[in-house]
């Protein structure tokens, strides 16, 4: 038995050999908590629930690691405009999300680190880059040296003379650019932690590379997340961990958006589905099906006539189901799935 994941850095299926014999780590990007989630958002997590589930069905020992993101930007501004704590609105938010996954049946993660709980582990990581001459320390920012790290671009397969970084509010005195900020200065009125360099928050991308190191070590299996994340996200991650000195993550798996109307769904765009108002309509495992059926790498293009459709498939197999245990009484659940199944599941 070979299972095989499609690999984003190598941009070709490859057969997945773990790191341990009979373990899989697994490092997904999670919630950045600044509102209720849409189904877009629980994609992401049911899929990869599914991954590890067909892990652990082939015998495999996995630890799935599943982050939140509690202070960022967009969090801060909704602190601002609604007259309430950053903390307050981050904690209802996280909640929302954790029951959309109970909902949908997701199994809860071995670890879900908050980033706010992880800021010694960060300034760990800041120092020892500093060290190394891969970043660098200004007006209390602290910012990562693209042009230091050679393997910069190669997950997304860009070229750094055409890059344009997306860069923050505040982010003075960088080198070039094209350099990222790992660290935040302090703003009035604005969370903060003290570092070496000055009061300030972490940037998103240092998180993630700071809490995979401390739970999953310097090398794992298995990093996923959206692929609306492979830049910035996990090119800058990647970018930080090697610099520091981690070999990170051995494959990148990536699942596709939902969609409506052609355009990824998302708050910005006016167009989420709130899985706590749809759960009202749909029943939740008629959603688990509709998100669940289609390949992870495939889009989903949202609309009322398709989740109609996954309801009456979905019914199919129950009645079947139902028709069986009439015919025959209840029996004993299958310990082995079809052999074509597992043939599928195995094979990305």
């Amino acid at each position: 038995m070979t299972i095989r994941l499609y690999d984003t850095s190598a941009r070709q299926i490859r057969d997945f050999s773990p790191l341990v014999p009979g373990c899989v780590s697994i490092y997904l990007c999670g919630a950045t908590v600044q509102a209720a989630p849409h189904i877009g958002h629980i994609r992401s997590g049911l899929n990869f629930d599914i991954m590890r589930r067909w892990f652990t069905y082939r015998g495999f020992d996995v630890t799935f690691v599943r982050n939140v993101t509690d202070i960022d930007d967009k969090i801060i501004a909704k602190s601002v405009d609604q007259g309430r704590p950053w903390w307050s609105i981050g904690y209802e938010n996280e909640c929302a999300f954790n029951a959309a996954y109970d909902a949908l049946g997701c199994l809860r993660p071995t670890v879900e680190p908050r980033a706010t709980g992880h800021v010694p582990e960060m300034i760990e990581m800041m120092r020892g880059l500093i060290e190394r001459g891969h970043a660098y320390a200004v007006d209390g920012n602290v910012y990562f040296d693209v042009r230091s790290f050679p393997g910069y671009l190669e997950l997304s397969n860009q070229e750094l003379d055409n890059l344009l970084q997306p860069s923050g509010e505040g982010e003075t005195g960088k080198r070039d650019p094209r350099d990222f900020a790992m660290w935040k200065a302090a703003k009035p009125g604005e969370p903060s932690w003290e570092t070496p360099w000055g009061r300030g928050r972490p940037g998103w991308h240092l998180e993630c590379s700071a809490m995979a190191h401390k739970y999953l070590g310097e090398d794992f299996d298995i990093h996923g997340g959206g692929l609306d994340l492979i830049f910035p996200h996990h090119e800058n991650e990647i970018a930080q961990a090697k610099a520091f000195g981690d070999g990170f993550a051995r494959y990148w798996a990536h699942n596709a958006w939902v969609t409506m109307s052609g355009e990824k769904m998302s708050k910005s765009l006016g167009n989420s589905v709130l899985v706590s108002e749809m759960v009202k309509h749909w029943r939740p495992i008629v959603l688990r099906y509709y998100l669940g059926t289609p390949h992870y790498r495939s889009m989903i293009e949202y609309s009322e006539e398709a989740l109609r459709e996954a309801e009456s498939a979905f019914a199919r197999i129950e009645g079947f189901i139902q028709r069986v245990v009439e015919k025959a009484g209840p029996v004993e659940p299958a310990v082995e799935v079809p052999p074509a199944f597992a043939e599928a599941m195995d094979d990305d």
